[in-house]
């Protein structure tokens, strides 16, 4: 692994293309009856297990949105019109990312703003010789009050385009917007969707629900890509950090803690030093990285007061004065359409004491364990239209990680496990709803190095998500995710790209079922090839 030094050296020596986070819809091909004996010039399309978006059988309409050729960190200026003729409150709004790109390029990270909403987040495949396509596709309905009116549009995959690094990024962006007529009714989205620029935060004073959404990513190029792996002194290690790999993102309003959650260990399509893991199949979330919610609900009542409030995020753990995290952030606001003002006040803030622990342990194989927790509970009342609604929100989070590696970090080892429990209750309009969420994030890998110059690369990643509603104490609604990714690859290090006889295997089975049905795909590949795409609901 050697985040810093193995990573960033092996992603030069490979000149691996860059990785867009995405998952489209499902795709398969026709395969070859036998995968060849290592890879070549040329591999299947990167394409994921995860579901396609459920659209209705209504009228659609089509916007361009962004098109451009990424080469450097200029970034795509362009501005976007509502469609005609699909209406103005849509049962459903999907975002498609088409990109290609061949040659040799590292994977980069993007980003896609409207209007300052940030919509998109993604990272890019790396590509082959001979060129790749992918596709992104996203449920971006919840930004409805966005697009209903003119907005200026900014998007940049940073890239170097140069001797070596010869892939451009090509991208073109689409909106689709389904029309609600018939049975087929409008989507209930937000009323408002603020981006957040630098702190300060005004809200409609008759807010009745307030979410904020941030899209918190490691950076490329440096330990926080690869915050898993950071170390305390005295350990010998190329990351350090005095938390070592310890972290979680914070929001505060005017300086009071107000959500806590886990970042998800991210890993870009260049990660753990083999990109023959991932140019076929990608690890989850990696063509889509998925916003971390805050309700921020019970603290209505403060922002409603007309004035603008500060809101901060902040990633815990990332030693002082260093950079490497991005947390853009978009505040999702509900409104009370029945009052000018909506009253009411903060009347609960409970906070553990935050647990951060490192054992080092030296020897011929070095160890590092690491376990961090903390908890919060907030809530307020708000004195709406229809009465006064209760909300409380609760959520813990926890971490637990071992880290085992040599000297020189030859063989490089970790297994980790972070789990972000939530529990939201609204009460006083109807019976009592509680909303809960149990993820568990889950990564185990190994890096080796032999005496041969061979590097093998095995690791498994999960995303589980266990959710139900409760109404009136009864359950109203449950799922169940399972998505989970596992890999085995090799290449010959310090010789001629021809030379490094790469060989590598890879899978994900993405499951969700629950009250609203049923989805199971499962995709395999060896050496580039896609060996298996079975659907099993």
């Amino acid at each position: 692994m050697r985040p810093r030094r193995i990573m960033s050296m092996i992603s030069g020596m490979l000149l691996a293309a860059g990785a867009l986070l995405g998952a489209g819809p499902a795709a398969s091909a026709a395969q070859p009856a036998e995968p060849p004996a290592e890879f070549g010039t040329d591999w299947h399309d990167p394409v994921t297990a995860a579901p396609p978006v459920a659209v209705p059988h209504t009228r659609s309409c089509h916007v361009t949105l962004a098109q451009a050729q990424f080469r450097d960190f200029t970034p795509y200026k362009g501005s976007y019109a509502p469609p005609e003729g699909c209406g103005d409150r849509w049962s459903k709004v999907v975002l498609r990312l088409d990109g290609t790109v061949k040659g040799r390029q590292y994977d980069r990270l993007g980003y896609l703003h409207v209007g300052g909403v940030e919509v998109l987040r993604t990272s890019t495949p790396e590509p082959s010789p001979d060129g790749i396509a992918w596709n992104v596709e996203k449920d971006v309905t919840r930004y409805s009050d966005t697009f209903r009116s003119a907005q200026p549009v900014e998007m940049l995959i940073g890239n170097v385009v140069d001797d070596t690094y010869t892939g451009v990024i090509d991208v073109k962006v689409t909106l689709t917007f389904y029309a609600a007529e018939g049975r087929v009714k409008p989507a209930a989205t937000p009323d408002k969707v603020l981006p957040l620029d630098g702190t300060a935060l005004t809200t409609p004073r008759n807010s009745e629900r307030i979410v904020a959404e941030v899209y918190a990513t490691g950076s490329g190029g440096g330990c926080e890509e690869f915050w898993y792996l950071a170390v305390p002194d005295p350990a010998p290690y190329s990351c350090k950090a005095a938390a070592g790999p310890n972290r979680e993102v914070r929001i505060k309003v005017d300086g009071q803690l107000a959500g806590i959650a886990s970042p998800f260990p991210n890993v870009w399509t260049g990660g753990w030093s083999n990109p023959f893991l991932w140019y076929v199949v990608p690890a989850p979330h990696a063509f889509d990285v998925r916003p971390i919610e805050y309700d921020l609900t019970p603290y209505a009542a403060l922002l409603n007061d007309g004035r603008a409030h500060r809101v901060e995020v902040s990633v815990a753990g990332v030693p002082e004065g260093q950079s490497g995290w991005s947390t853009p952030v978009n505040v999702l606001v509900w409104q009370d359409r029945g009052s000018e003002v909506v009253t009411g006040a903060l009347t609960r803030h409970e906070e553990s004491a935050p647990t951060d622990s490192t054992t080092y342990t030296p020897g011929t194989e070095l160890r590092l364990d690491a376990k961090a927790g903390h908890r919060l509970t907030t809530g307020g009342h708000l004195n709406t239209s229809h009465g006064r609604v209760t909300t409380t929100v609760a959520r813990s989070v926890a971490a637990d990680t071992v880290h085992r590696w040599t000297e020189g970090e030859n063989t490089d080892a970790l297994k980790g496990s972070w789990t972000d429990d939530s529990a939201v209750t609204t009460d006083g309009r109807g019976p009592a709803v509680t909303a809960r969420v149990h993820r568990t994030y889950t990564m185990d890998g190994t890096i080796t190095i032999g005496a041969d110059n061979r590097l093998r690369t095995v690791i498994t990643l999960g995303d589980r998500a266990d959710s139900s509603t409760l109404r009136g104490g009864r359950p109203a609604s449950w799922s169940h995710l399972d998505d989970g990714y596992r890999g085995d690859a090799s290449w010959t290090m310090n010789v001629p790209r021809d030379q490094r006889h790469a060989t590598g295997t890879s899978a994900e089975r993405y499951r969700l079922y629950g009250s609203d049905g049923c989805y199971d795909r499962s995709l395999k590949t060896v050496q580039g090839t896609l060996t298996e795409d079975l659907r099993r609901c």
